[in-house]
């Protein structure tokens, strides 16, 4: 069923059809909306958050409605997974309809116990989220959270995931902005070195925020953005759907709710029809929210793969892509990097793996 729908979502992509008979492979979802620290460059310092959590009712209707095509959930969002008290039944609930989960964590809360407790659970992937290699820039950007204590969290979850042998994916991931722009050497340095870390990530900040003034120009709209027809969809944690997860950040509207339709009349509304089709004719810049992102666009080649193989090994094969983007130029051209005002070129993404 997964394959057939991924076949689907494909021709659709390629014959550039607004209407699909297929539903997105990936979801982002936001089982919370609460947080405890502030960072700058962060969307919920400009979009308010209520201190609610997604309900059981809206997280399993989308689970049982997806069950059958989605294979990959990201449980994340605006707010910090770990203050979901049922956070850890949500990936079991996820496993149990054979969808793989991803968390990212701002670590102040990854204590031994929540530790163990999430090591216990089938989660297959892990960013933790770690803005600098010294204490000035990341508790600049990590306001509210310490240094050495996050670092030590860290530290400790990955080494008691490297002594239980554990096959989930742990990545260590900086995002680059003006404080720490000097620091990358020292912060892979470091987290290479750490026992049970899998990878090293630096991207680029994707928000406007720190940056407002960036977005796409003209020539990146060659291609039509994978989101609208792959996904990931963002639901937000009352069910509210969103294209994907810049649409809600850019104040774009939801294209529908879950549980007040289906998904499938979701993902073909009139709105995401619309969206779809402006893409298709390379007219995507007049879509306000797409203008302003600053989210690459892959080539067709590399949408094609990502539909070709299953989520899991799409995510086993997208650090090897963008580390090839950091280093050569051709898949540059591949992926179509929205610009930026100081980043270099090469600076869009890098990856490293752990050494042996």
């Amino acid at each position: 069923m997964r394959a057939w729908n991924r076949a689907r979502l494909l021709w659709g992509y390629l014959t550039r059809k607004p209407r699909l008979n297929a539903l997105p492979v990936e979801y982002i979802v936001e089982t919370t909306a609460k947080c405890n620290i502030y960072c700058p460059m962060c969307p919920r310092e400009t979009h308010k958050q209520p201190k609610e959590d997604m309900t059981d009712a809206v997280f399993e209707r989308l689970v049982r409605e997806s069950g059958e095509s989605a294979e990959h959930m990201m449980l994340i969002g605006l707010g910090e997974p770990l203050l979901d008290p049922k956070i850890y039944d949500r990936i079991e609930f996820c496993e149990k309809h054979r969808i793989s989960t991803l968390l990212s964590t701002n670590g102040t809360l990854l204590d031994e116990k929540a530790a163990a407790r999430l090591l216990a659970t089938p989660l297959e992937h892990i960013t933790l989220s770690f803005d600098g290699a010294t204490a000035e820039s990341f508790e600049f950007y990590r306001k509210g959270a310490r240094y050495e204590r996050v670092r030590d969290n860290f530290v400790r979850f990955a080494g008691m995931k490297a002594r239980l042998k554990s096959k989930l994916q742990v990545v260590v991931q900086m995002v680059r902005m003006e404080k720490n722009w000097d620091e990358v050497e020292d912060f892979e340095r470091y987290w290479r070195s750490v026992p049970g870390v899998d990878q090293t990530r630096v991207k680029a900040d994707e928000t406007n925020l720190m940056n407002p003034e960036g977005g796409h120009a003209p020539a990146d709209f060659a291609h039509p953005c994978h989101y609208l027809w792959r996904g990931p969809m963002y639901i937000k944690h009352n069910g509210d759907a969103y294209p994907c997860c810049q649409s809600y950040m850019l104040d774009g509207a939801p294209v529908g709710r879950i549980g007040e339709q289906p998904l499938a009349e979701i993902f073909n509304s009139p709105a995401m029809q619309e969206m779809r089709k402006l893409h298709a004719e390379g007219r995507a810049g007049e879509i306000g929210i797409c203008a302003k992102c600053r989210t690459s666009i892959p080539h067709p080649v590399l949408v094609a793969g990502s539909l070709i193989f299953h989520g899991r090994t799409v995510r086993k094969l997208l650090p090897l892509v963008e580390k090839l983007a950091y280093w050569t130029r051709m898949p540059l051209r591949l992926l179509r990097p929205a610009k930026q005002a100081r980043p270099q070129a090469r600076d869009l993404v890098r990856i490293n793996g752990q050494k042996d």
